[in-house]
């Protein structure tokens, strides 16, 4: 199965998902996240276009800059960290969580709530902030916490403690 229809059966069943992308290496977790950190990129370029457009006095230029910044260069590092501190409270709860599948059930979720993401972004730049974009950031701030503990869960071998 190739990555696009594996990403999109997270959706159906995301613990399944996850545990048939447990044999990917750690090059390929972090392409992973590359990827899915740029499509979050694109979803947030119609919100500044409109920020911009709104407030002239930052140009468009200026905040996709800061986005690409933070969204490419930022958020990868913040992701591997979080998906480390995650691995090292597992194992201080006794739980056989090693690092790699940590940090994939985070990436996993991250690129599986993407197309999401740019559902949000479109809302973002034709709606703008109102309980029209409240709601989708609600809906997919569930599906990536469903996503993102079901992959912890069937990553975590059955019954072992560490």
């Amino acid at each position: 199965m190739g990555l696009i229809p594996a990403l999109l059966s997270t959706w159906r069943a995301p613990g399944q998902a996850v545990r048939r992308a447990a044999g990917m290496s750690d090059p390929a977790i972090l392409a992973l996240l590359i990827g899915a950190m740029a499509v979050y990129f694109v979803a947030q370029w119609p919100g500044h276009a409109r920020a911009a457009v709104l407030d002239p006095s930052v140009p468009l230029q200026a905040r996709l800059g800061g986005a690409l910044l933070a969204t490419l260069f930022l958020m990868p590092l913040l992701v591997i960290a979080l998906a480390g501190v995650v691995a090292l409270l597992a194992r201080a709860a006794g739980l056989a969580l090693d690092g790699r599948h940590s940090r994939l059930a985070l990436v996993w979720a991250l690129a599986a709530v993407a197309p999401a993401m740019l559902l949000g972004g479109l809302v973002n730049g034709l709606i703008g902030p109102g309980p029209g974009l409240t709601l989708v950031h609600v809906l997919v701030g569930a599906a990536f916490l469903w996503f993102w503990v079901s992959g912890l869960r069937a990553l975590m071998p059955r019954g072992e403690r560490a």
